[in-house]
């Protein structure tokens, strides 16, 4: 069982005020922790659908957020706008994904030493930011991420256990990141397994992004299958 709704947490970054979402467990902490990372335009219902799920399996679900209390996101415009700035500034991002890690990782409900984080599409590339950036995060799951990053992963720095799902057919994280990541997974020698689902286009978890744009395609099947993955390393990496 859970909260019924979930409760405001805001951290601040530099001069930045940052408000995401909280989705608890009925029962008291501490807790297994997640940290979720939404894609360029927010939180949207499937999204939020998935905070709660985790919560009633006993975890505390913490939306992020990567822009500021008050932007608007109301358009994909509007949103992308806020994305591409601090896309423009990967030492910012980093920062700023750490930031949250380290804010969670202090909640007084919260297990520091069992703590994950998800993220899809812009999200799916700030849990990899996390792990590269060596913070004690169990593990991370990207779905369909942007893979690219301006500091790859250092051998002996990533502490994580990582899942990447991505799509064979997504014009926007293309095969040839995901060759590219392979590449600096195993030169760093990092613990991960990287799934790619040969036709799946970008966004293939969400149906509430089915179609707006071309290669942005919901796909029933990748998605079921990435998530029972994703319960299966959640399961391995934080209980007891």
């Amino acid at each position: 069982m859970s909260d019924a709704s979930p409760t405001p947490f805001r951290i601040v970054h530099g001069d930045t005020t940052l408000e995401g979402f909280v989705h608890a467990p009925a029962h008291p902490g501490p807790h297994a922790a997640v940290l979720l990372f939404p894609g360029a335009t927010g939180a949207g219902p499937s999204f939020q659908k998935v905070a709660q799920e985790l919560s009633t399996r006993g975890y505390l679900a913490i939306a992020a957020d990567m822009y500021e209390v008050g932007a608007d996101i109301s358009t994909p415009q509007a949103a992308g706008a806020y994305f591409e700035k601090v896309l423009a500034d990967p030492e910012l991002l980093r920062a700023r994904v750490v930031a949250w890690f380290d804010a969670v990782s202090a909640r007084e409900d919260v297990d520091a030493t069992r703590i994950a984080a998800i993220g899809y599409c812009f999200g799916g590339k700030c849990v990899l930011e996390l792990a590269r950036s060596g913070a004690a995060v169990a593990c991370v799951t990207s779905y369909h991420g942007l893979l690219k990053t301006h500091a790859p992963a250092q051998p002996g720095m990533v502490k994580a256990k990582v899942a990447v799902w991505s799509g064979g057919d997504d014009p926007y994280s293309p095969v040839a990141d995901f060759d590219a990541l392979r590449a600096e997974f195993d030169a760093a020698d990092v613990d991960y397994q990287a799934t790619l689902f040969a036709k799946a286009k970008h966004s293939f978890t969400d149906p509430d992004h089915d179609g707006m744009l071309p290669g942005i395609a919901y796909d029933r099947l990748a998605h079921q299958v990435s998530w029972a993955g994703t319960l299966a390393l959640l399961e391995q990496c934080l209980e007891n």
